[in-house]
């Protein structure tokens, strides 16, 4: 196969690879075909008693992450698929584990989340539209823990008492639909329930999705489900999932989604991709499970968390490691030219213009996210993006960068190249592996007081001068002491746009206020999530949505994905 840059769009290129049978690709991970799920001929579950904790300390764990991106993105997954396809071509046993992209941002602005180019997930279409159902199953899960709490405050014989005003849980669904953020439901009578105020946020901002990436096993899951806080009895007694016998029904919807899915790249190599939540409104990283299934069937596993390395790598490093026990080795920054441009106050429109000028203004934005990398005490290695319009004197700037960090450098052309164009990347990586100068430690302490776990966020990683409490979030301070879970670990959700929770403000700010609008509780999980600034757990639209381009002809073939 020919890896050249060619007029394709992703899906054009995806629908002209030939796949190999997905038991193929499971020999590889030294899988019986006995031993998977077949969902079709290209897809699979995996089983969980192949997680090997014991043989997953010895291998190496890399996570991708990047600088605060512009609107489109600038390639993790791209970046993350063809590193993993170079690795397995230098000979090292190396699997990709992503997360399962959500049918929010490919309906709307982003896209899908399958990577691009000649270094890609297939088959694309399936991935990227319902795959093996396991949004769907969350989807249906959480709504039957809201259906539930409904049914019990309508309820005169099993009746909690619980105390309507106090339930923040909302229902949720797999689009972006900013109309049902808020709204009213129980009208239509007394036979329709008690109205209250509620709404909708996106499937991947769902507790249950949080703790489906944190389960260890269906046990775990279970207890976690129970845990879950639904809101207050008017006598001020705090109700769980639990209290409402919702934890062993929704298990039994959750139990094949548990299982990691099994695909491949266009090389033909082993790709784990499970679950997905965001990371500007979660802690988007995929599944302790499917890491770990990684770790266990793979000597170099290559994850990756969402957008900045101040939200999904943060959140990885200080909730997901601290959880699991993981300890990655290397983190990978992917920048792009036209991010760093952006970030130096270039307009959107001209990114793909030569400007030295506001590439160098840009560059503090990425020393900031290699400073934070180093306070986790892991090697950092820059990995740019390669766009057509990159200039050799814009790539040179940050080569010179780089030499004078003394920061590790390779460009990666996975996109037009696949693993041959990560080649360079996956030499650099294995070296930064091999000096084995990472000894990974944690943020904070997951002991220390909500405040200082979140003002310790703020100030060392996103720069913040100081932090402000609105009334609700004290208010907020209080339940969550009274609760006794002030030892849980903190997921803040923030825009991606900027280091600051002002998406304006872009570059490297300084001297700015982080504004704590409130802080939700995600028991079940085992986290909390101070809401910060403007961000919403159910996004909205844009004007011209990607689904306006999608389309399906008489024979089934899918256009216009993205």
């Amino acid at each position: 196969m020919m890896m050249t840059t060619i007029p394709l769009t992703d899906l054009e290129i995806a629908q002209k690879i030939e796949l190999k049978p997905i038991t193929e690709i499971a020999q590889k991970l030294g899988l019986d075909s006995e031993e998977i799920e077949m969902y079709g001929k290209y897809k699979a579950k995996l089983p969980l008693n192949r997680i090997d904790k014991e043989k997953g300390k010895n291998a190496n764990l890399i996570l991708v992450s990047a600088i605060s991106p512009t609107p489109a993105g600038e390639g993790k997954t791209t970046v993350s698929i063809g590193l993993s396809e170079a690795l397995n071509r230098l000979g090292k046993k190396t699997t990709v584990v992503l997360r399962e992209p959500s049918l929010g941002p490919v309906f709307g602005l982003k896209g899908g989340a399958t990577g691009g180019g000649f270094s890609q997930v297939l088959p694309m279409e399936d991935i990227n539209l319902h795959f093996t159902g396991d949004f769907s199953a969350i989807e249906k899960a959480h709504n039957l823990l809201a259906a539930l709490t409904d049914n019990n405050i309508q309820s005169k014989i099993n009746n909690l008492g619980l105390d309507p005003r106090t339930i923040s849980l909302k229902r949720v669904m797999d689009v972006n639909d900013r109309s049902l953020r808020n709204i009213v439901i129980g009208l239509g009578g007394t036979g329709a329930g008690i109205p209250r105020e509620s709404g909708f946020d996106i499937t991947a901002a769902s507790e249950i999705m949080a703790i489906m990436c944190l389960a260890e096993n269906l046990d775990d899951l279970k207890g976690r489900l129970g845990n879950i806080f639904i809101g207050y009895t008017f006598g001020k007694k705090p109700i769980f999932a639990r209290d409402l016998n919702a934890e062993g029904a929704m298990a039994t919807l959750l139990k094949d989604a548990l299982k990691p899915n099994l695909v491949q790249t266009i090389e033909g190599n082993p790709a784990i991709i499970h679950l997905g939540p965001f990371a500007n409104i979660a802690q988007g990283t995929n599944s302790v499970i499917a890491t770990r299934m990684g770790m266990s069937l793979s000597d170099y596993t290559v994850t990756e968390a969402g957008f900045g390395f101040d939200l999904g790598a943060e959140k990885f490093l200080d909730i997901k490691c601290q959880s699991a026990g993981l300890s990655p080795k290397v983190v990978v920054m992917t920048t792009t030219i036209r991010a760093l441009k952006y970030h130096g106050g270039a307009d959107l429109k001209t990114l793909t213009i030569p400007n030295v000028d506001a590439l160098i203004k840009g560059l503090p934005n990425l020393e900031k996210h290699l400073e934070n990398a180093k306070l986790y005490n892991i090697t950092p290695v820059i990995a740019i993006n390669k766009f057509y319009s990159d200039s050799d004197e814009e790539i040179q700037v940050i080569f010179d960068l780089a030499r004078k960090l003394n920061v590790k450098i390779a460009l990666s052309d996975g996109w037009a190249k696949g693993g041959e164009g990560a080649l360079d990347l996956a030499a650099k990586v294995i070296e930064a592996i091999e000096e084995n100068k990472s000894d990974f430690k944690p943020l904070y302490r997951w002991e220390q007081d909500v405040v200082t776990k979140i003002e310790t966020i703020a100030k060392k990683i996103y720069g913040a001068e100081r932090v402000e409490f609105s009334p609700k979030a004290r208010k907020n301070l209080k339940t969550i002491m009274d609760l006794g879970l002030e030892e849980l670990p903190v997921c803040i959700a923030k825009t991606q746009k900027s280091l600051s929770d002002n998406p304006l403000l872009l570059g490297k700010p300084t001297g700015f206020t982080l504004n704590v609008r409130e802080i939700e509780i995600a028991a079940g999980a085992g986290f909390l999530i101070p809401i910060t600034g403007d961000i919403m757990r159910m996004p909205g639209l844009p004007a011209h949505p990607a689904s306006e381009n999608i389309t399906v002809d008489l024979e089934g073939n899918i256009s216009g994905l993205v």
